[in-house]
C-alpha cells in the first residue's frame, strides 16, 4: 500500500465487528484477547471499544477505559496492511476527544520495552515513561514499561 491520503473514519464496535477485529489481534499480539474479552468489555460503562475503518471496511481498534480523571489505554492493534497510514494517531485522538469529554486529564498504558513504533507513537501524543512492570509479558519475560501522559499539558 502506497503511502496516500485516505479517509480514516472511527465508530463504536459492535459484535458483529468480531470476527474481523479478532483477526487482527491474532495477527498483533502472541497472547490474544479472546472474543468474550471483547464481549465483557464491551458490556462495561466505563470501557470504549472503537474500529476504525476505511471505505467500510476495519482497519485497525482501541480499547479503553475511563475512570475518574485517567483513561488506560487497554489494546489497540492496526491491520498489518494499514499500518503507518494514521490508523492508529486517528484512534488515540478519538480515545484522547472521548476521554477529554469524560474529564479525563491523564492518560495511561502498558507497552513492550521493545516495541520501538508504538513508544514512538505514544510520545507523539504526550505520553512519557514513567516506570516499569518487570516480566510483565508472560510469555517472554519482557518488561513493560509504563507511560503516563497529561492532557492539559499536551501540546497540539
Amino acid at each position: 500500500m502506497t503511502n496516500k491520503t485516505v479517509n480514516i473514519e472511527t465508530r463504536d464496535m459492535i459484535a458483529e465487528d468480531l470476527d474481523d477485529v479478532l483477526l487482527i489481534e491474532r495477527t498483533s499480539f502472541s497472547t490474544p484477547w479472546s472474543q468474550g474479552m471483547f464481549l465483557e468489555e464491551m458490556q462495561h460503562p466505563f470501557c470504549h471499544d472503537l474500529t476504525a475503518t476505511v471505505n467500510g471496511h476495519i482497519v485497525g481498534y482501541i480499547s479503553f477505559a475511563v475512570v475518574s480523571d485517567e483513561v488506560h489505554l487497554r489494546n489497540i492493534a492496526v491491520h498489518e496492511d494499514w499500518k503507518r497510514h494514521g490508523v492508529a494517531s486517528k484512534l488515540i485522538s478519538r480515545m484522547i476527544a472521548i476521554s477529554s469529554c469524560k474529564d479525563a486529564i491523564y492518560g495511561t498504558l502498558e507497552v513492550r520495552k521493545s516495541n520501538e513504533a508504538a513508544l514512538a507513537l505514544y510520545k507523539r501524543f504526550g505520553f512519557v515513561v514513567e516506570g516499569i512492570r518487570p516480566s510483565y509479558y508472560s510469555e517472554t519475560g519482557e518488561d513493560a514499561l509504563i507511560m503516563w501522559a497529561n492532557f492539559k499539558m499536551r501540546k497540539l
